[in-house]
This record gives structure tokens, C-alpha cells and sequence, in this order.
């Protein structure tokens, strides 16, 4: 049996299912269950009518599994495999190992001239082909057929790195990009799917009598079909081959009873048939790794996303329904809505009461996306996000011991304190926003689900947060990970920025200003000091604040921006030494 050619089980009644076992990632709403082996299955809405035969036990379990299999032709590890016969029924499934971070082959970067390509996490590959089956970019009337999404699998032992294939380059070269939350790297992710019946097309080629000689003259024309309705709907898979395009049983039949007075004639009566198959929309594209959208279709779907999200972001403090995997939180004072990041592992608390924005700020919207260093000493970054969202990211110090401070430069006691936690750090920028010292607007604090590689140095965070727990029962703040914030990328206040169409506002670090000329190095100390002063009446230290610690904003005409008192408004971006008086 196949999902395709079951019959209609909406006359079954629902699977129960648990809400808080519920979770949406990338607009995908996966039903999330521990299986019985200590892994994690996520099924998809397909899937979840078939729970019972995709258990582990009913596919994977080692003997079955390895008697079973088929393996598919292809560079990557894709089985075909049958269930156990559960309740009467059995079914037929593709199952894929994910390539998330393994290389590329060269020959698929050249051909597309897709340099950078990197293969899809589980969860974009299940988020794109869903788009994909929907349809909604693109002709109307046009339709690309897939294979039916039912589960993510992921089994419970973590691997070490020569047993993934996955290239210790690759993963460095994202290290130095992400430093901490490449985690799902050493995971193992089994994606699978229904199978459909029937032939590919170079198989149902060979099998009408077509010689090597006439293939590639036969099948150049299917590939250019496929290649051209997808990229009509907004999609590219950057590999298409023609081995890609599946023609369903029913048609493989009604081709291979076709005849003619001669075998030449009737190879040409099924040639001009599989074209018409192919005018007509009847077949279905397999292979989702390499799967994107069009330049023309991300630019659309990114815009439209990033106005949402600004929409939202204004609204970050108004309380929304929250989902069932979702929860509402408070830390020193600040809301959050707090998840799980599936794909890696970790946790994440996402600053506001608008559970909507959680979503922006999972680690795969923003962990590939080309990225820019900003600072010399620490781990800063802006990037924009998948969804067209400035950012800037740091890895938290928290648990390192601070620099020596030279004498003279006041806060003696500050080294003592360490750096504060990630917590700690939203909870004063909240605090100076609302008392009229302006700050970045603080965004998310990202947990990795990976144990930290550095021994902490300093544990008094730890103890001091030791009794602070998130909605798991677990500690907000441990030792053995790596925390990573995100801030907003100052351009403007997110009200005006939501309506703005044009340039934005551009921010200058102090010490920028000072070196380019758009500010005195006289001024710069001035603007410095009146904002320890501000930091001082509100009972703050801000004694180690640099000038890069520091913003200016200016306009979208290049005029510095003022405050409603006319001075030139310095917004503070560093908060991790910064202490109570």
C-alpha cells in the first residue's frame, strides 16, 4: 500500500493527539513522539494517519530493515523499504539520510552555477517540498507532484564525526561562521516519505528499447520540461536529473501496452506519449536535498515575510494565543515565549509575548546566511535572516573570566562580577530602555543543544542562576552550553521602520564616527560621558563601556539622529559588563 493509492481514510477516525505534542517549524505542524528505541519521530499531518506503522520497530528495527531495503540509485543513502504488516496493512516508504553539512558534489555546483549550495536541514527540505505541493506561487493551473512528506526521524545516539560523512571542513568553516551552534551536525536525521509506484524516466526509456545512443537525445526534453514547470512555479532543484522524474504505474501500464507494426515505431508511439505525459503535468518530481526557490520567488516570499515580522515585532508585547509547544515566560523581569529549536537540539527564548515571532528566530533562518564580523576581540556578527531580517548575533562570555583593567579607567570592582549572563544582559537593556536610556532592542537568547567545548571558568552565574528554571524543569543557565544572543540591527524604531519603503536609518559606533570625521573625538568623549553619567543615576556602572559599546544613528539623508531634546541620541549595544552601583 501507498499513501497515493490508499483509500480515503478520512472515514477513519482521528489519532488522538496530546496539544502540547504539537510543534510548528517553518510553517510545517509536526505531531512530536518519543519512540520506542529513545528517538524522536516528528510526523507530518500525512504521516500522522499512518503512526502506527511508522514506530520504529515497524521499519527500522535491524533485521527487518536490512532484509528489506532496496537501495536507490543515487549518491546518498535512499532506501525503499516496506512496514510491517500492522492491523492488515503495510506501506511503502522512501527513506533518506539527510546531508546537511557533507559537500556538495563539484559537479552539481557547476552545472546550475550554484557555488555556495548547501544541502537542505530536514525541516527546510520538509518546509519547501509542503510550498512545493501547495502550490501557490506560480500558474494556477499548473501542479508539481511530489512524494508525499509523512516523518522526521531521529535516532537517540549522537554520532561522532567520521561516522556522519559529513566534511570536518565543512563543519569548521561553519564553526567560524557560527561559533556554537552548528550542533545538529554530529545528529542523524532520517527523512521519509511515501513511496510512489511506478518508473523513472530513464528506466522507463531502457525499458522501451532505447539504446545509450538515443537516451540522452530522448531525455534532454523531459528533463527541460521538469526543469522549466518547476522553475514556473518559483522552485529549482540545483541536480535535476532526469532520474528525478517519476512516472506513476497506471501511465507505465497504459505506455507499455502501446504497440505498432514495427519495434521502431512503437519506441516513437511511447516517446510521444511520455511527452505528453510531461505537457500534460502527469508525473512527479523525487529529490528534495537540493531543493530552493527561485531568486524571483525568495525575494517575494522574504519580503512578505519581513514585513510580518516587522508588523509583529512592533507588537512583540502584546499577548497573543500561544501554541500548544510553545510557552510564556518571565526572567528578571522580561517576557519571553520560550521553545525547543528541533533541528539542533537546543532551547530558545524569544523577548515579548507575541508567540508569532518565534518562528524568526530559529537557528536555521539565520545560521547559514552570510554573515559579517564586527568586532576584532569578540564573537559579533550581523547578518540578515532567511526572512530578510537585519540581525547582529554574539556568543555570550558568560563563565569567562574579564580582561585585567588597567589603572585609571575606573569600575574597579567589575572584573570581579564577570560577565553576565545572557539573562541578565535583557534584563538591563530592558530595564534602561523603559527609564530613558536608549538600547539595541534585545531579540532572543539561543541555547545550543551541543556541550560547550570550553571548560567555564567562572561559575558564579551558574550558582546565582542555579534555581531558575525553564518550563522543562531544567536550568535556564548551564555550564556545559554555549548561549548565543540576538539583537536588532538599529535602522530606526521598529514603528517607523515598519513603514518605511526606502533607505533606513544606519548605525556608527562611537569610535567609527570619531575616525571618519562624522563626530569630534572631543564630542564623542562628551556623548560617552553623558551616558555613564545616565547610567549612574539609574544606580549602573558602565565604567568599561568602549566606544564601540556605543551607537549613532544616521538618517536615511545623513543628518546624525537627535533625541526630542535636541541632542544627539546614543544608544548603548553592549550590556555584559555592565553592573549594579
Amino acid at each position: 500500500m501507498t499513501p497515493e493509492t490508499a483509500s480515503d481514510r478520512s472515514r477513519e477516525p482521528a489519532a488522538l493527539v496530546a496539544p502540547e505534542s504539537l510543534i510548528n517549524v517553518l510553517g510545517v505542524i509536526y505531531v512530536h513522539r518519543k519512540t520506542s528505541d529513545g528517538g524522536d519521530i516528528y510526523l507530518t499531518q500525512f504521516g500522522l494517519q499512518w503512526a502506527d506503522l511508522l514506530e520504529v520497530a515497524n521499519w527500522y528495527e535491524r533485521e527487518w530493515f536490512e532484509e528489506h531495503r532496496e537501495r536507490l540509485q543515487g549518491t546518498s543513502a535512499v532506501y525503499r523499504v516496506s512496514t510491517k504488516v500492522v492491523a492488515g496493512r503495510s506501506l511503502e516508504l522512501v527513506v533518506k539520510n539527510c546531508r546537511v553539512g557533507e559537500h556538495v558534489p563539484a559537479e552539481t555546483k557547476i552545472i546550475m552555477e550554484f557555488i555556495q549550495a548547501e544541502f537542505n536541514s530536514p525541516w527546510e527540505e520538509f518546509s519547501l517540498v509542503m510550498e512545493l505541493r501547495e502550490g501557490r506561487y506560480g500558474p494556477k493551473d499548473l501542479r508539481i507532484n511530489t512524494q508525499i512528506p509523512l516523518a522526521i526521524y531521529v535516532p537517540p545516539i549522537r554520532m561522532q564525526t567520521w561516522q556522519t560523512g559529513r566534511s570536518a571542513s565543512k563543519i569548521n568553516r561553519l564553526l567560524a561562521r557560527h561559533p556554537g551552534i552548528d550542533i545538529d551536525i554530529l545528529r542523524q536525521y532520517k527523512l521519509i516519505y511515501g513511496w510512489i509506484k511506478g518508473k523513472n524516466a530513464v528506466k522507463l526509456l531502457e525499458d522501451a528499447g532505447f539504446d545509450d545512443a538515443e537516451l540522452d537525445r530522448c531525455l534532454a526534453p523531459i528533463t527541460q520540461k521538469s526543469i522549466a514547470d518547476l522553475g514556473a512555479k518559483g522552485y529549482a532543484v540545483i541536480d535535476m536529473k532526469p532520474d528525478h522524474v517519476i512516472i506513476s504505474e497506471p501511465k507505465v501500464n497504459a505506455l507499455e501496452s502501446l504497440g505498432a507494426p514495427t519495434e521502431e515505431a512503437a519506441r516513437e508511439k511511447k516517446l510521444r506519449a511520455i511527452d505528453d505525459l510531461m505537457r500534460r503535468g502527469e508525473y512527479s518530481v523525487v529529490d528534495y536535498e537540493l531543493l530552493i526557490r527561485t531568486p524571483e520567488h525568495e525575494d517575494e516570499v522574504s519580503h512578505t515575510r519581513r514585513y510580518s515580522y516587522l508588523e509583529e515585532q512592533a507588537d512583540r508585547f502584546r499577548a497573543k494565543q500561544i501554541p500548544a509547544h510553545l510557552r510564556a515566560v518571565e526572567i528578571f523581569g522580561i517576557p519571553y515565549i520560550f521553545g525547543h529549536a528541533e533541528s539542533t537540539g537546543g532551547k530558545l527564548w524569544v523577548v515579548g509575548r507575541n508567540a508569532h515571532l518565534f518562528d524568526y528566530f530559529l537557528p536555521e533562518r539565520w545560521r547559514k546566511t552570510h554573515s559579517w564580523r564586527l568586532s576584532k576581540n569578540n564573537e559579533v556578527f550581523y547578518t540578515f535572516t532567511k526572512d530578510y531580517v537585519h540581525i547582529v548575533w554574539k556568543t555570550s562570555r558568560v563563565g569567562e573570566l574579564p580582561p585585567e583593567i588597567p589603572r585609571g579607567q575606573g569600575a574597579r570592582s567589575i572584573p570581579e562580577k564577570g560577565f553576565n549572563s545572557p539573562f541578565e544582559e535583557f534584563a538591563i537593556a530592558g530595564f534602561l530602555s523603559q527609564n530613558g536610556v536608549p538600547t539595541v532592542y534585545a531579540r532572543a537568547i539561543y541555547m545550543t543543544g551541543s556541550e560547550k567545548i570550553e571548560v567555564s571558568q567562572d561559575l558564579s552565574r551558574f550558582e546565582s542562576h542555579r534555581d531558575l528554571r525553564d518550563p522543562d524543569g531544567d536550568r535556564i543557565l548551564r555550564a556545559d552550553r554555549n548561549y548565543i544572543t540576538v539583537r536588532g540591527y538599529f535602522n530606526g524604531p521598529d514603528s517607523w521602520v515598519a513603514e518605511q519603503t526606502g533607505k533606513l536609518c544606519r548605525p556608527m559606533d562611537l569610535g567609527k564616527a570619531a575616525e571618519t570625521g562624522v563626530l569630534q573625538p572631543s564630542a564623542c568623549r562628551r556623548l560617552r560621558d553623558m551616558t555613564l553619567s545616565r547610567l549612574r543615576n539609574l544606580g549602573y556602572d558602565g565604567g568599561l563601556l568602549d566606544a564601540n559599546d556605543l551607537l549613532v544613528s544616521m538618517d536615511p539623508q545623513g543628518r546624525i539622529v537627535e533625541d526630542s531634546e535636541g541632542e544627539i541620541e546614543v544608544r548603548i549595544c553592549n550590556f555584559e559588563l555592565i553592573h549594579k552601583l
